[in-house]
């Protein structure tokens, strides 16, 4: 998360000529000055870093009252004969090492701009695949990569910065895993985007800055990362719901350095999809106010939203494509993205992922369908055969609907007319996962629904809400479902397994911190089962993984 990287001439590095320690001391009261003249930095580092500061202050204490013991001043008899004494007295911290790694740190950020918590492996194999992994792993969104199923579930590591909350959804490939984190400092959001080793949590590599040279940071993530099919790529959108001029950024999946950065004028919360050398994501509006109008954006256009494509090699953008409020996260098959539009939007459209001089040399529209949907379709899109499934409904990821209504539609591929439609009694927000036939639905208001994908037949519901995760806490993330066993997780921090069967709660686990629950209601990380382990992020409890005594 956002630090504040000291410089060199802050580590008193100690000699015995008083004159070497002039530096160090203008370099502590610079530092302390620099502090003083920014009170948010200054904040943030005393919560985030408290050693930091204090460490500053105790060196410059240090230095001031040592100047005289060691010939920058005038030296007293007693101070003498104790230095005579005990000439072996001195600094048991080896600052020189420290400044060398300090050093090291701001090299490696020049040259990736990354804040570096441990050096990447050396030789770790890149991990590559026939296909991309993006949001819940692939278009079925089943949050599945394979490997047993874990039950009894016991807490293996856990990733946590101080005050940080982690509302995207972590990406596990291979031995690591990928995940992003939001620091809320109102009116503004920081974020770091980082890699984790898969068995032990231990970071490979961690990214807070997006210009080296002004450290100009992330803002906070809400948007999930996705990673190209030879495994070199790793790309995310950037910024929350209220930012603008956010960024879809993309770095080298090995080492953190940010590759290339493409500008928007409102903010990424969707997830992005990626097939070839081409990834895909909505840029969405900036709603302020009771009628939830498009607003605030900087060129004061309140324009409604988009959806773009980039060229992962190289960072050009290809094209966009205005669509209301794309908030959701599209999939990608046969060169064609589908994505829902979202507040005031109220529709799923279909577009051809070309770029405008392949569509004009092929005699072709962008758009292939636009279909109107009952409510906003803010959720992420399942592909599945023929189908394009998604979620609508009143309502968003804060506030519920006074009249809460939902639908789950099945619309065919080819031509977007309604295959099915499933009426529910809140908003469908999070992605909806498909395998072994069926449809995991998570609902607004707390429950977990079943529907048969042939014909949008429910299967099972838990209409009791004293057999739901956590009672009427909204399920706003989508589960995860290896088709033996579904992990879902309430919106109040309770990571569930289910039974694919009757929807029967099996066990349970609170994700948030025991001694800081998670107050705000923000678990929006969805779980992501991979080779015997569950990994989620909370409000307040980091990104975690769990093992099992026993799997399925």
């Amino acid at each position: 998360m956002p630090l504040i990287e000291l410089p060199l001439a802050v580590v008193p590095i100690l000699m015995n000529a008083g004159a070497a320690l002039m530096p160090a001391i203008l370099g502590l009261f610079a530092s302390a000055a620099a502090l003083i003249f920014k009170p948010r930095e200054l904040f943030r580092l005393f919560v985030k870093k408290p050693l930091i500061p204090v460490s500053i202050l105790v060196g410059a204490l240090a230095i001031y009252y040592g100047w005289g013991l060691i010939g920058g001043g005038q030296t007293t008899p007693a101070a003498a004969n104790k230095r005579e004494a005990n000439p072996n007295v001195g600094s048991s911290t080896d600052w020189a090492s420290v400044a060398l790694e300090i050093l090291r740190q701001e090299e490696l950020a020049r040259a990736g701009g990354r804040t570096i918590t441990e050096t990447p492996e050396a030789g770790r194999e890149v991990v590559s695949s026939s296909e991309p992994l993006i949001y819940r792993k692939n278009a079925q969104r089943t949050g599945y990569a394979g490997g047993p199923a874990p039950v009894g579930l016991l807490p293996l590591w856990e990733y946590r910065e101080e005050n940080t909350m982690y509302l995207s959804s972590p990406l596990p490939a291979g031995d690591v895993v990928y995940g992003a984190s939001c620091y809320l400092d109102p009116p503004a959001s920081f974020g770091a985007i980082f890699c984790l080793d898969a068995a032990t949590g231990k970071v490979r590599w961690q990214t807070d800055v997006e210009n080296p040279e002004t450290q100009q940071e992330f803002t906070g993530f809400f948007s999930s990362p996705a990673l190209s099919a030879d495994g070199k790529n790793l790309v995310i959108g950037q910024g929350l719901h209220l930012d603008a001029n956010a960024e879809l950024i993309c770095l080298d999946a090995h080492t953190g350095a940010v590759r290339w950065l493409v500008k928007t004028p409102l903010h990424i919360e969707s997830s992005p999809a990626i097939e070839g050398d081409i990834v895909v994501v909505g840029a969405g509006a900036i709603e302020k106010g009771a009628d939830h109008k498009p607003e605030g954006d900087p060129l004061g256009s309140g324009h409604p939203g988009y959806v773009f494509a980039v060229r992962i090699s190289d960072g050009k953008e290809l094209w966009r494509y205005d669509l209301v409020d794309p908030e959701g996260s599209p999939a990608i098959e046969n060169g064609i993205a589908y994505i829902g539009s979202g507040v005031n939007g109220a529709a799923v459209a279909a577009l051809r992922i070309a770029s405008d001089e392949e569509l004009k040399s092929a005699g072709q529209e962008r758009l292939v369908w636009k279909v109107k949907t009952p409510f906003a379709a803010t959720g992420a899109v399942s592909l599945v055969n023929d189908l394009v499934i998604i979620g609508c409904g009143k309502g968003d990821f804060v506030f519920s609907d006074p009249n809460p209504e939902g639908v789950v539609l099945a619309l065919d591929k080819a031509t977007g007319s309604v295959r099915w439609s499933t009426k529910l009694p809140d908003a469908v927000l999070g992605a909806i996962a498909v395998n072994d036939g069926k449809a995991i639905v998570p609902v607004r208001n707390g429950e977990l629904v079943a529907l048969d994908i042939t014909d949008g037949r429910i299967l099972w519901r838990q209409e009791d809400p004293k057999k739901r995760i956590s009672g009427t806490a909204p399920l706003l993330s989508g589960p995860a479902f290896t088709g033996n066993l579904i992990y879902a997780a309430s919106r109040d921090g309770y990571l569930a397994i289910i039974d694919p069967a009757n929807g029967a709660i099996l066990e349970r686990v609170y994700i948030n911190a025991p001694d800081r629950p998670g107050e705000l209601g923000l678990s929006f990380s969805s779980p992501f089962v991979a080779d015997g382990r569950v990994y989620i992020g909370s409000e307040t409890g980091g990104l975690r993984a769990f093992v099992g005594k026993e799997s399925r």
